[in-house]
């Protein structure tokens, strides 16, 4: 099996930058690198993602939400990830099963033992072999997105104490799976997040046995 990495934290973090640039430092390097996106990741995820993001659906229920988030991923792990992860690839995930723990649960209030219950029926039991999340209050991720001039989406408008919700989830999942989990300070020029990224990345790739990034 290959090695399944993601990256996490809110819009405006940086860790879209921060997947596109690694997954160029590995490709230099000459490993097989598959990088993709949540939600998304396949044809009906995008199409999924479209309704997801779309502002007129503004009175989406949040049961409603995370379902179609998790039909997302149902398709992107059965499409995409594990015959990646089969053919021995590295995959960089924009997101994964843990923005919806922490977005639907935390953020919205759902059941937390139903979500992982649901996500785990989903993504086949498939979990990353490392997290990283780029940690940001809340007020400067939404700051950031605002000047980006990117468009603004449904969940980008929810009320600050929802994005703070958020943050307290994705802290609280770092600490209890620290092994897998890597809290990185987001607000930092993007050279050097983009360092401890690979740190990080080298380091899982040479535990694994499989790949030496350097």
């Amino acid at each position: 099996m290959g090695t399944f990495i993601t990256l996490e934290g809110p819009d405006g973090s940086g860790k879209t930058t921060q997947a596109h640039l690694l997954v160029g430092w590995l490709r230099e390097r000459g490993l097989p690198v598959v990088q993709t996106r949540e939600p998304g990741g396949s044809d009906i995820g995008d199409q999924i993602r479209g309704i997801l993001h779309d502002s007129a659906n503004a009175g989406m229920m949040a049961r409603t939400e995370f379902l179609l988030y998790s039909a997302s991923r149902a398709q992107h792990v059965e499409e995409l990830i594990l015959p990646a992860l089969e053919e021995n690839q590295i995959v960089i995930s924009d997101r994964y099963a843990d923005s919806s723990i922490a977005y639907q649960g935390y953020g919205r209030g759902l059941d937390l033992e139903t979500i992982m219950s649901v996500t785990d029926f989903a993504t086949q039991g498939v979990e990353p072999d490392l997290t990283l999340y780029f940690d940001i209050a809340a007020g400067e991720g939404l700051q950031r997105r605002l000047l980006s001039g990117e468009a603004w989406n449904r969940m980008d408008a929810e009320a600050l104490a929802f994005h703070q919700r958020v943050r307290r989830g994705y802290r609280e999942l770092a600490q209890a799976a620290p092994s897998r989990w890597l809290v990185i300070d987001a607000n930092r020029p993007v050279e050097d997040v983009q360092r401890d990224v690979r740190g990080a990345v080298d380091q899982r790739l040479k535990a694994d046995g499989r790949y030496a990034a350097v």
